[in-house]
């Protein structure tokens, strides 16, 4: 009995070393060990503010590394501007003019999308670099925390309705939600679906990105643990190179994602300011 609780206890622990590196943990990952994050500050427990968990977890640290990284590499590449960009400035050009020219004009108009360029670019370079982040050793993806991915679904969601707002008014708005020459019995049905599509959109957001980023490193680890659940050393280099494979595949998802979420959100926002087609 001693031996099978022990047995079953080790099953345990290799369970929870292999959903740590998908969930969300107050340690961080680093060669030399587990550090142990803090959860007070000036005597302030972070757990419970007003009921509210602020404590700093692994991918909140995975945030603050990608929005420095962002605001550095940016600010550099970026510093000395001239008419012709060099090196890494031509790439961020280059970016910058696909996502204007491509995503932003073509979805919601040439003169509507100046000012949601901002917020386009922010969410396109923030959920690109924590994509990459969790594809580096001892990095998380906090992208696959769907706590993240809900905050930029809600933040896209604020954008578009203020979009729309903004060009009809804000009766005119909701007001255009309804298509015209409507029959009057059908309204009681068609004002909660059009309600209830203004939250759809975003909540598709929040998923697609999260189950996207998850599955990858799911299909991975499940694929190097065939080695230890099979005990043999002849499945490891079949499931190291399909590790591999799928790994590289992870990176162009990475890309993928960030650019699926920044188009979508342009579409989202140019059917709210173009109501009428």
């Amino acid at each position: 009995m001693a031996e099978e609780a022990h047995s079953t206890a080790e099953h345990a622990s290799d369970r929870v070393d292999f959903m740590e590196h998908i969930l969300d943990s107050q340690e961080l990952h680093l060669p030399w060990g587990h550090v142990q994050l803090p959860q007070q500050i000036f005597g302030i427990d972070l757990t419970n503010v007003y009921g509210i968990d602020l404590s700093i977890t692994r991918h909140v640290v995975m945030m603050w590394v990608a929005a420095i990284f962002m605001v550095v590499v940016l600010s550099v590449s970026t510093r000395r501007r001239s008419m012709v960009p060099h090196g890494f400035a031509n790439v961020i050009e280059s970016v910058v003019l696909f996502i204007r020219n491509d995503i932003a004009i073509p979805n919601i108009g040439e003169k509507e999308a100046k000012p949601f360029m901002p917020f386009l670019l922010t969410v396109f370079f923030f959920i690109l670099t924590c994509n990459l982040l969790g594809m580096i050793p001892y990095g998380a993806t906090a992208t696959g925390n769907i706590n993240v991915t809900a905050t930029l679904a809600i933040c896209a969601f604020v954008v578009i309705q203020i979009g729309g707002i903004i060009h009809h008014g804000f009766f005119g708005y909701f007001l255009g939600l309804i298509p015209h020459g409507l029959p009057a019995w059908l309204l009681p049905i068609i004002i909660p679906v059009e309600i209830v599509g203004l939250f759809t959109k975003p909540f598709a957001l929040c998923i697609r990105l999260f189950a996207n980023m998850t599955a990858g490193h799911v299909i991975i680890l499940s694929v190097l643990g065939l080695i230890f659940m099979f005990q043999s050393i002849a499945l490891a280099p079949a499931s190291v190179l399909f590790a591999l494979a799928v790994s590289l595949l992870e990176i162009f998802v990475a890309f993928v994602q960030a650019y699926i979420f920044t188009l979508l959100t342009a579409v989202f926002v140019g059917m709210s300011v173009h109501q009428e087609h």
